[in-house]
């Protein structure tokens, strides 16, 4: 096939990052290659417009074809641990627009709006410098966890908030036995998904010399251990999860000259545009 005329206009990598998980908790196939110095194209106008599909936000899709198109060694962005995912959309975005980002944030001493430029660089530099800890030790007994891949977060954000919809929806109706019967059988649903999270949580169990990866072996170990194994598992991922928390920017109001704290939220109907 002759060369394009054009193909020197075609994307080219803006910056190149390592996957902070280093490809440990990815399932088979994700990548293609290593997990480290892998490049980042901009975004193209297709990219931008399925960004801002509201069915395709909501259900996870354009995600997966924007990390897909501007990091095309990752074959699978199904498959991504979430421990890498806010990194890829900061490095997008840097490839995309460049480092800085403008902030609106509203004073909550004086209650001024202040205009803000923030280095994306320093998200990035937080996420490639965490440690996931993934080991839990108990009596007679060792958990290892695993970050979920990105699908699976997907799945119990969109129950979750399909259930939370439901129940505001129960609240409006009159007060009856039977709303009081369906609010308890919901929040029991709510329950048992937060379990179908931590569960998903766990890699393996360790016992003696005997080491357990069997999914359903997992799942029923989780549905019948012990309160304590249940709420140690349960801080691991929650103190991972504060690890990986994006980091705030020290900004100073214009006005009153009073210091806050601004976090950023990765939100893809406001993040991937130009500002």
């Amino acid at each position: 096939m002759a060369n394009n005329p054009l193909e020197q206009f075609f994307r080219q990598p803006k910056i190149f990052i390592n996957l902070p998980s280093q490809g440990v908790f990815h399932e088979p196939g994700v990548t293609n290659g290593e997990p480290t110095n892998m490049p980042v194209y901009s975004m193209t106008a297709m990219d931008e417009i399925v960004a801002k599909t509201p069915d395709a936000m909501f259900s996870g899709e354009s995600t997966v074809r924007m990390i897909q198109s501007c990091c095309p060694n990752i074959k699978n962005a199904w498959g991504l641990s979430v421990i890498d995912t806010d990194l890829l959309f900061a490095a997008i975005r840097i490839a995309t627009y460049g480092n800085m980002l403008s902030v609106s944030h509203t004073c909550p001493g004086c209650e001024a709006s202040n205009e803000y430029e923030l280095d994306l660089a320093k998200i990035v530099d937080h996420l490639t410098g965490c440690k996931y800890d993934n080991k839990v030790a108990l009596d007679k007994i060792t958990i290892r966890t695993q970050p979920v891949t990105y699908k699976v977060s997907t799945d119990i954000a969109v129950k979750q908030y399909q259930m939370n919809k439901r129940l505001v929806q129960l609240e409006s109706m009159e007060e009856s036995d039977e709303k009081q019967t369906m609010i308890n059988e919901l929040f029991v649903d709510l329950g048992k998904v937060q379990t179908e999270f931590f569960i998903a949580n766990v890699e393996s169990v360790e016992t003696g010399n005997q080491v357990v990866t069997e999914r359903q072996h997992i799942i029923e170990f989780m549905n019948n251990c012990d309160k304590t194994i249940y709420d140690a598992i349960k801080k691991q991922v929650e103190l991972n999860q504060a690890t990986w928390k994006l980091p705030s920017y020290e900004v100073k109001c214009t006005e009153c000259g009073k210091d806050n704290n601004i976090t950023i939220t990765l939100d893809q109907s406001n993040f991937f545009v130009q500002a």
